[in-house]
């Protein structure tokens, strides 16, 4: 495809992406009201709000992680046939087959970000320093930290497995990312810094380290991957 019917093709995709997402907001706005009180409930209080649409943001802001989530399988979908151009119909079927476990990934690291990673932040946060300082937090500020602490971790976990496709569809090898070790360490710890907006290095290394152990386990299934790629062309 030339140029323009490549810009074309990814208009489509995103709209297709961006309906899905808009079908699951409108699908959150239904549930929005149960999922905010059980996110609210490790703090144990009502959230503060300062301004008068800060509370329909915060409602919103919910509603939209719940769309993320239920749109994943098909943003995925989405992106991987854009990047992947021209597939055999047997690399086809292995994208296929991939969506259901990489939907499920990150439903793994939603799970593992809000049981694993989100009490002890919310801990260390909540009696730093009270004799000093006393914690009364905002809507916007609370439910900006846990739902993007969620969502990219939910995304952060479906990366060993993509690593994975890619590999059995002959795009990396195992030794490509253990000669980026130094790029992944700086990226881990740009994204942890992204996904946690506060500057304490403790719940900056909570996220990293997740992160880097996902880039570990990423090049043990390339390798498995680039294996079985090979075995099969054999």
């Amino acid at each position: 495809m030339g140029f323009f019917d490549h810009l074309d093709e990814l208009r489509q995709r995103l709209t297709k992406a961006a309906f899905a997402l808009v079908v699951g907001t409108l699908a959150g706005i239904a549930v929005a009201t149960p999922v905010l009180q059980y996110l609210i409930a490790p703090y144990g209080e009502r959230l503060q709000t300062l301004g008068p649409t800060e509370s329909v943001v915060a409602y919103f802001r919910v509603s939209l992680l719940i769309g993320g989530i239920l749109a994943i399988p098909i943003i995925t979908y989405q992106v991987l046939m854009f990047v992947l151009p021209g597939l055999t119909r047997r690399e086809t079927r292995i994208v296929l087959g991939s969506i259901f476990p990489v939907t499920l990934l990150f439903i793994v690291g939603v799970a593992f970000a809000w049981f694993i990673l989100v009490p002890p932040a919310f801990n260390f946060l909540q009696n730093f320093q009270v004799d000093i300082f006393k914690p009364e937090w905002q809507a916007d500020q609370y439910l900006g930290f846990v739902t993007a602490l969620l969502f990219w971790m939910g995304v952060a976990f479906e990366t060993p497995l993509i690593f994975f496709v890619l590999s059995l569809l002959g795009f990396v090898s195992a030794m490509n990312l253990i000669r980026n070790w130094r790029i992944a360490i700086i990226g881990s710890a740009v994204a942890a810094a992204m996904i946690t907006p506060t500057i304490d290095p403790v719940n900056m290394m909570l996220v990293m380290g997740p992160l880097m152990a996902l880039y570990l386990l990423s090049i043990i299934l390339v390798f498995i991957g680039r294996r079985l790629n090979t075995n099969n062309a054999e």
